[in-house]
C-alpha cells in the first residue's frame, strides 16, 4: 500500500511503527457552529482510509479529537450570552448528529481539549525546561528558530516566513515567529504554572496525540489548510519535548471549493452537511467526494452533486441476492482490481469503476457478483439500506402534499387511498399533482399490478 506523504512530498510505501498495528490520529473539529461540505470531504476521506486499513487486516487505532476551547467558542458563547461549555457541548452533539448522518463510523477515541489540560501543561513544562519555549507576561510562546526543521512540511524556508511574520499589539514575543502555547485569559482559564490562561490550538493535537497513541504515530491526517501553521507546529513543539519523530505519514485532503475559492465560514461560501442533506443522501455526498481523488480540489455544484446521485442510484439499483458469507472475495478478481485502485494512494475514483463493472455483472444475473459488490461499496462507506423517514419527516412530507392539494391528509395512507381513487376514476391530473407534490419532498411513487407504494429517494 502507498500513501503520499506531505512532509516527504512522495508517495511512499505505507509500513506502520509495530507488525500490523497502525495508530491514527486526525484533526478533529472546533465546535461552535455547523459543520460543512468541507468538513465532510474531510471526515469521509479519513473515515475511508480508517474503513480501509481495517478491510486490509490492520488493527486501527483511530483518534479524533474536539476542539472545545477556542477563540470562536468564547466569541459565540459571549454573543449569545451563554458559557463555552453550554455552545462547545450543544455544538459538538450537532456536528456529532452530522457525522452519523453522513455515514462516518466514530473514532475509536474521541478526546477533548478540555479533558488533556495536564498533559497540555506538562509538555509546555518540558519545552520551558528545554529552553524551546519562555513565558511572558502569562503566555508561553515557542522558540521556532530553535527549530531546525521548522518549515519542512509546509515547504517554507525560515527566511521566507520571517519577511511575513509581525507582532501584534499585546504580544511579548521575543520573535515575530514564535507561536503561542499558552494565553493569558483571567476571564475563561484555567490554573497553570504561569496563571490563569487557556492552551493554544496547536499544543492541544500534540497534547491528546501524545497520551492516546505515543510519542510517534503512524498517521496523522488533515485538511490542506493545516499544513501551515497548525501541522507545522505541532511537529515542532512534538518532537522538542518527545525527542523523537512525531509522526511517519502526513496525509492532507484537497479542499472543497465554490467559484474556484476554498469553501470556509470565514468567507461565507459554504454549505452545511444538514442543508445539503435535506437535497441528496449520504451515499451521494460520499460518492461526490470520493469520484474526485482525496488530495485534489473538488468544485461544488449541483450539477456535480446531480451526477453522483445518479452514479450512486445505479450502483445501488443493482440487481440484489443473498450475500453470499462463504465467498471467499479476496480470490476474485474484482478484489484485486479493487485493492489495486485502493493501495495507489486511495485511488477512489478507480474503485469506483470496480464497482461499476461488478453493478454491470450483477443485473446480468452474475450469481457472485451482487456480493462482491456489497462487500467492497461497504468498505468505501456505501449504506445499501433504503433511506427513511423520520414520523417528524413524515408529517412534513404529509403536510406538505395536503397544502398542495388543498386537501387534509392525516397520513401517508391517506394520500396513496385518495390517489388510487383518482386513478380508478382516471382523473390522472390529481394522481399526478399528487405524485409531483411527493417528488418535491423526495418521495418516489411505484405503481405495480400489486399496488401503489413509495419509498424515499
Amino acid at each position: 500500500m502507498k500513501l503520499h506523504n506531505s512532509y516527504t512530498n512522495t508517495v511512499d510505501d505505507f509500513t506502520p511503527i509495530v507488525d500490523n498495528k497502525v495508530k491514527m490520529y486526525v484533526c478533529g473539529p472546533t465546535v461552535y457552529d455547523f459543520a460543512h461540505l468541507g468538513h465532510a470531504r474531510c471526515y469521509i476521506t479519513w473515515d475511508v482510509l480508517y474503513r480501509y486499513l481495517k478491510f486490509k487486516g490492520y488493527d486501527v487505532t483511530y483518534c479524533r479529537n474536539v476542539t472545545d476551547v477556542d477563540d470562536k467558542i468564547l466569541k459565540k458563547a459571549a454573543k449569545e450570552g451563554k458559557t463555552p461549555e453550554e455552545v462547545s457541548q450543544y455544538w459538538y452533539k450537532q456536528f456529532a448528529n452530522s457525522m452519523q448522518a453522513l455515514n462516518t463510523l466514530k473514532p475509536d477515541i474521541e478526546p477533548f481539549a478540555t479533558k488533556t489540560l495536564g498533559e497540555m501543561i506538562s509538555i509546555v513544562k518540558d519545552l520551558i525546561n528545554k529552553g524551546y519555549a519562555y513565558e511572558a507576561n502569562g503566555d508561553v510562546y515557542f522558540r521556532v528558530k530553535k527549530f531546525s526543521k521548522y518549515g519542512y512540511l509546509s515547504k517554507q524556508p525560515i527566511d521566507q516566513l520571517e519577511s511575513g511574520a509581525r507582532i501584534e499589539v499585546g504580544d511579548f514575543k521575543e520573535d515575530p515567529l514564535d507561536f503561542a502555547l499558552w494565553k493569558k485569559d483571567e476571564k475563561f482559564g484555567y490554573k497553570s504554572p504561569w496563571g490563569v490562561g487557556r492552551p493554544g490550538w496547536h499544543i492541544e493535537c500534540s497534547a491528546m496525540s501524545r497520551k492516546y497513541l505515543g510519542k510517534t504515530i503512524d498517521i496523522h491526517a488533515g485538511g490542506a489548510d493545516l499544513i501551515f501553521p497548525h501541522h507545522e507546529n505541532e511537529i515542532a513543539q512534538s518532537e522538542c519535548a518527545n525527542d523523537c519523530k512525531f509522526v511517519n505519514y502526513w496525509l492532507h485532503n484537497g479542499f472543497v471549493t465554490i467559484n474556484k475559492e476554498k469553501m470556509s465560514k470565514s468567507l461565507g461560501n459554504f454549505l452545511t452537511i444538514d442543508e445539503l442533506l435535506k437535497k441528496y443522501d449520504s451515499n451521494t455526498i460520499r460518492f461526490f467526494i470520493l469520484t474526485n481523488h482525496y488530495r485534489m480540489p473538488v468544485e461544488f455544484s449541483d450539477e456535480a452533486l446531480t451526477s453522483a446521485q445518479a452514479g450512486v442510484k445505479r450502483m445501488l439499483n443493482a440487481k440484489q441476492t443473498k450475500i453470499n458469507e462463504d465467498l471467499d472475495i479476496t480470490q476474485t478478481e474484482e478484489y484485486k482490481q479493487f485493492v489495486e485502485a485502493m493501495d495507489d494512494d486511495l485511488n477512489t475514483s478507480k474503485a469506483l469503476a470496480v464497482l461499476f463493472d461488478l453493478t454491470n455483472k450483477a443485473n446480468k444475473e452474475d450469481k457472485d457478483a451482487f456480493t462482491i459488490l456489497y462487500k467492497l461499496a461497504s468498505t468505501l462507506g456505501f449504506t445499501f439500506d433504503k433511506p427513511t423517514l423520520s414520523e417528524e419527516e413524515l408529517q412534513i412530507a404529509v403536510k406538505h402534499v395536503s397544502e398542495k392539494l388543498g386537501e387534509n391528509f392525516g397520513s401517508m395512507e391517506d394520500v396513496i387511498s385518495y390517489r388510487k381513487t383518482a386513478r380508478d376514476a382516471k382523473n390522472w391530473d390529481i394522481a399526478d399533482k399528487i405524485r409531483n407534490a411527493l417528488d418535491e419532498v423526495n418521495i418516489v411513487i411505484k405503481d405495480a399490478k400489486e399496488g401503489t407504494t413509495w419509498e424515499v429517494k
